[in-house]
């Protein structure tokens, strides 16, 4: 039963862990799962400043790692892998990270895995709970906004995305509107819950339409203009505002998923359906009671890792590594890390591509 070492710095979260896998395709066992969020060092600023998170993940990564060992128990002679990620997120972070995984796999003769933390996010329900494939996953968060079947390791469809904004993006832009400090989401979702959600008449970008795909810009373009429309912003403003947002973003999303459901239905028939939803997004209380609901009135079964395995953390990444490490794989020591790297890379660009790779 392999272990491995994971690491994570593609955004905000300086992160190191050690995980066990278990027999057969089990459920894996997290042994250390540490983090240090640079929430601090960006509140001041209304949202994450690459320069700043690369010079925090320097600073911070060797202790956190060596962190990672202490709480498990364990030396570098029980480490079988090194895993880090490798993309997509902040060159500056991705660099720290995946440079200090290489060094620790060259120094200790270890083989070392680039992952894509994307990946990390579509198997968490593995390591948790042995999810078998194949099942959908809800990517929502602050850079991510997809639908994806993942049929099996490394194969993943991509059937929907974004064409703007990533919906936790949306959330931090709006808190930043309404002054109300970084990380946006618990900000919004709690002076949400005194709101009313039926004050102003806001959109539900793509409601009603065949394709799948997300789309958030105009819903936050429109909660601007009804800001700045009321003038000094009472609190009770902020929460109505708020709470319209947030119920905007929940309907939208309900039409949005319940379309990518009725295709699973339709095109894979044979076992019972699952619905992952990951990502940061993925702990707000509202979101997470619609895709409940949504999935019982489908016949669906609704899955979501334990909060702190939801937004960025290491564990996801270590547990990637080591399934691609069980079945014989691994990368050279000279793989660039990538800040923009498609899951379904062989997937045509969305919304286009540059000399970084598919944007979506």
């Amino acid at each position: 039963m392999p272990t491995v070492l994971g690491i994570e710095t593609s955004c905000d979260e300086t992160a190191a862990a050690i995980v066990r896998a278990g027999a057969g395709d089990a459920r894996g066992e997290i042994l250390s799962n540490i983090i240090y969020s640079q929430f601090g060092e960006h509140a001041r600023y209304g949202g994450v400043v690459p320069e700043i998170a690369a010079r925090a993940h320097a600073d911070k990564l060797d202790r956190v790692i060596k962190a990672a060992l202490s709480e498990a128990g364990t030396d570098w002679d029980a480490i079988d892998a090194i895993a880090a990620t490798a993309g997509p997120g902040l060159i500056g972070g991705l660099i720290v990270g995946t440079m200090t995984g290489k060094a620790i796999a060259l120094a200790r003769g270890k083989p070392f895995l680039a992952v894509n933390h994307l990946e990390g996010h579509a198997l968490t329900p593995r390591l948790t709970d042995g999810q078998p494939f194949p099942y959908l996953l809800l990517l929502v968060s602050g850079g991510h906004t997809q639908m994806v079947l993942v049929r099996g390791l490394g194969d993943y469809e991509r059937w929907a995305t974004t064409i703007d904004d990533a919906l936790g993006e949306a959330f931090d832009k709006t808190a930043k509107l309404l002054d109300l400090g970084y990380p946006g989401g618990p900000a919004v979702e709690k002076m949400a819950s005194t709101g009313d959600p039926d004050r102003f008449a806001l959109p539900r970008p793509l409601k009603g339409e065949a394709r799948p795909d997300f789309s958030f810009s105009g819903l936050k373009t429109a909660l601007r203009k009804t800001a700045t429309d009321l003038g000094a912003l009472t609190d009770r403003d902020v929460a109505d505002l708020c709470a319209g947002f947030q119920k905007a973003v929940t309907e939208t999303l309900e039409d949005r998923v319940t379309r990518s459901l009725a295709r699973y239905r339709a095109e894979i028939t044979d076992i019972s359906p699952t619905l992952v939803v990951a990502g940061g997004v993925a702990a707000n209380k509202a979101i997470r009671a619609m895709l409940e609901r949504v999935c019982a009135e489908h016949g669906f079964a609704f899955l979501a890792p334990p909060m702190e395995l939801c937004s960025d953390n290491a564990a996801m990444i270590a547990w990637a590594g080591l399934e691609r490490f069980r079945r014989g794989e691994s990368d050279p020591l000279d793989i660039a890390p990538r800040p923009r790297w498609p899951l379904d890379g062989d997937s045509a660009p969305r919304i286009g591509s540059g000399r970084k790779g598919a944007k979506a």
